[in-house]
């Protein structure tokens, strides 16, 4: 595998719309004798997204150094901010107001600042907003234990660079995880030998010593004994308890910290000032963690890149892939993305060379994946009529009852709850709750329906359709499956994992265990068996994404069975053969491969660009009049859409190319900019690449 060179330009802006250029080696140390300072307002207005210049009094001269907090006068009132460089001159006419205080001589922002100018542009957003995702709050006694530290800084913002790794930098462990992987070989050679390899690994490891953390956590090891630092983002807190104790087993607990804000405040400031200062040079977290300070940053990992949790649901509503992509272009360091499916933003990585795909052969996956069964194919829908009927066929009870005599059995249903949908038994139509018009449901047996929405107890349920007084369930939950395979399974004990009531790890013995997408427990040995309901209600989901995200979900529960020479067996329930194909195949990347063949036929996502513009029709109208848009920019709608922001607020699509992308976000951001200034329309929400708006 050829491992890219640093020098390569061109894929970026095939990739991310932008071109990024590497950092300057050429590296000085600040001193406090520049009399300006450049200042980046703590602030989200549109048009005050710039650098205002500040005079630095003597007194506040070597503490305010680029990246600190500052406190400063502007419009008649103190606001926060960071500062973004000092300077020996300033290009403002007339007197500057001087800086009103230093809040702390810790430099947080500049390791991230040219970063977030990036995230910035390429999302129409503001600094301010990605430096509040990218800087954790400051903690006044943690800076006290970091007072006396100095920080060099180099003049493109970015920390000095440390060459080479100590006798304390290294590990003597030979990884030999990736290299049952095709390419996995190639991968870790280049990445030890100090190149920047780039790959899409699609792990196996589901359970055991040999699980997709210790993948990665070998490739962090690697990256250590090359003499350089590493990061790796996980969606969510249980992911990170998982890579967290792989990398104590590997690496050593005292070898690399944790960013995540479900630790609090004070741990998360620590541990980001220990980055910062090169204590350590490893950082996992959540997806803030993307901006960690690592220094001399050598690879780059991510975990399971179409969870919707690694996309932040604040502006500008930044991705932690595409931070991590563009942070991987500009510190030129190794790409490691890993999932057990595979996104077909992922997918286009590797079919534009920009990165290489690394998968197990078919031996491998015979000696390690499950054998899958589908219920409604043609074979058992001839042996079984009512396969493609019932919730769950004669073929998958056989499998529960066979995976029982092992070990336990893992059943995964779509939704929490225990009968989160109600329906009408006169015209099928769905129950409505009389006060807000949400969705009935019950939460327990012969419980009265509750609205999901308002919490409202509907006593005297009255269909608005034909009158009728009875409902009937629509949808059954995770706690009415329990309930059902309590009373068919007596014998076995029963565990339901969703919702607040999320189990992460079983004993090893006999039991159902039923789980919701995301919320089954791990289990020492592999699970014996597994069942994937509720396949036709995640596949007919009004999404784009319906069938990928199915199939995500789908593959990270069965990896979690044995292997089918184990006697591991997952039967799969919906109807749909192309997605279900891929799973009985065992090809996830083949699978992205038809999906984003499919979408770069009628021009989507991720084969094109998109920015979504919400606003009352009024401000869109106004808001598009004059635009400097390409001709090859499509557009679509606008269409009405429930929005708190507007009485009658309207939605607009822009779908355009990776070439067009530059200058199409350019447009939007500063139009903005523009609108911001005047106030003459109400603001128009513009989110770019959004993964909920087709």
């Amino acid at each position: 595998m050829r491992p890219r060179d640093a020098g390569e330009s061109h894929q970026p802006s095939l990739l991310l719309g932008f071109p990024v250029t590497g950092k300057s080696a050429d590296v000085t140390i600040l001193s406090g004798s520049a009399p300006y300072a450049g200042v980046v307002l703590d602030s989200s207005v549109p048009h005050l997204d710039r650098e205002f210049d500040y005079v630095v009094p003597e007194e506040l001269s070597d503490a305010a150094q680029p990246g600190c907090r500052v406190k400063i006068g502007f419009a008649g009132r103190i606001m926060a901010g960071y500062i973004s460089e000092r300077r020996t001159h300033t290009s403002v006419r007339g007197a500057l107001r001087p800086l009103s205080k230093v809040m702390s001589s810790q430099p947080v922002a500049q390791p991230v600042l040219m970063i977030a100018r990036l995230i910035a542009d390429r999302y129409a957003g503001t600094l301010s907003d990605v430096l509040r995702s990218a800087v954790p709050p400051r903690v006044a006694r943690v800076d006290k234990e970091f007072a006396d530290r100095t920080w060099p800084v180099a003049r493109d913002g970015s920390a000095v660079e440390r060459t080479g790794a100590t006798s304390a930098d290294t590990v003597s462990l030979q990884p030999e995880l990736l290299k049952r992987y095709t390419g996995g070989g190639e991968f870790v050679h280049h990445l030890a030998s100090g190149e920047n390899p780039r790959a899409v690994l699609t792990s196996l490891g589901g359970y055991g010593q040999d699980d997709w953390a210790a993948e990665i956590s070998e490739a962090i090891n690697v990256a250590l004994n090359s003499g350089r630092g590493a990061l790796a983002v996980v969606p969510d807190a249980r992911d990170l308890a998982v890579l967290e104790a792989a990398l104590k087993e590997r690496v050593g607990a005292d070898r690399f910290v944790r960013l995540s804000a479900e630790d609090g405040p004070t741990p998360r400031y620590r541990n980001f000032l220990k980055l910062l200062h090169g204590d350590v040079r490893v950082a996992i977290g959540t997806r803030s963690a993307a901006y960690a300070p690592v220094r001399d940053l050598g690879l780059v990992c991510l975990w399971d890149d179409g969870d919707s949790l690694l996309s932040e649901p604040r502006a500008p509503y930044q991705h932690a892939r595409e931070v991590l992509l563009l942070r991987a272009e500009y510190e030129r360091s190794a790409v490691l993305l890993s999932a057990f499916s595979r996104s077909a933003e992922s997918q286009r990585l590797v079919e534009t060379g920009w990165a290489h795909s690394l998968q197990a052969d078919r031996a491998a996956l015979r000696g390690r994946a499950p054998r899958v069964l589908h219920t409604s194919d043609s074979f058992q829908s001839t042996i079984d009529p009512l396969a493609q009927t019932a919730r769950i066929p004669h073929s998958a009870w056989r499998v529960a009852k066979t995976g029982l005599e092992s070990g336990p059995v893992l059943i995964q249903v779509a939704r929490a709850g225990f009968a989160p949908a109600l329906a009408c038994v006169g015209c099928r139509e769905l129950a409505r709750c009389s006060v807000c018009s949400g969705p009935l449901a019950l939460s327990a047996r012969g419980a009265v329906p509750t609205c999901r929405w308002c919490g409202h107890p509907e006593n005297a349920f009255r269909c608005k359709q034909c009158g009728d007084s009875n409902v009937r369930v629509a949808t059954m939950g995770a706690g009415r499956t329990a309930e059902d395979l309590g009373r068919a399974f007596p014998s076995f004990p029963v565990v339901s994992s969703s919702g607040d009531h999320i189990i992460d790890q079983i004993p090893d013995r006999p039991a159902i265990v039923v789980a919701t997408p995301g919320a089954e427990p791990q289990t020492e040995r592999g699970y014996a068996a597994a069942l994937l309901l509720d396949g036709d209600i995640m596949l007919n989901r009004e999404s784009l994404r319906a069938s990928e995200e199915a199939r995500r979900r789908w593959f990270n529960a069965a990896v979690l069975v044995r292997s089918a020479a184990d006697g591991g067996t997952v039967a799969v329930t919906a109807r749909d053969s192309m997605s279900v194909a891929s799973l009985v195949r065992w090809d996830p990347a083949g699978a992205a491969s038809r999906e984003l063949a499919e979408r770069r036929e009628v021009g989507l996502p991720p084969a094109v660009r998109t920015a979504s513009l919400t606003g009352s029709p009024e401000s869109l109208a106004i808001f598009m009049d004059g635009l400097d848009l390409p001709h090859s920019v499509r557009v679509a709608g606008p269409v009405a859409v429930e929005d708190s922001r507007a009485v009658a607020a309207s939605r607009l699509l822009l779908f355009f190319s990776f070439q067009d992308a530059a200058h199409v976000v350019r447009q939007l951001k500063e139009r903005k900019s523009g609108q911001s200034t005047k106030h003459l329309t109400e603001p128009v929400h513009v989110r770019v690449d959004p993964s909920d708006a087709v």
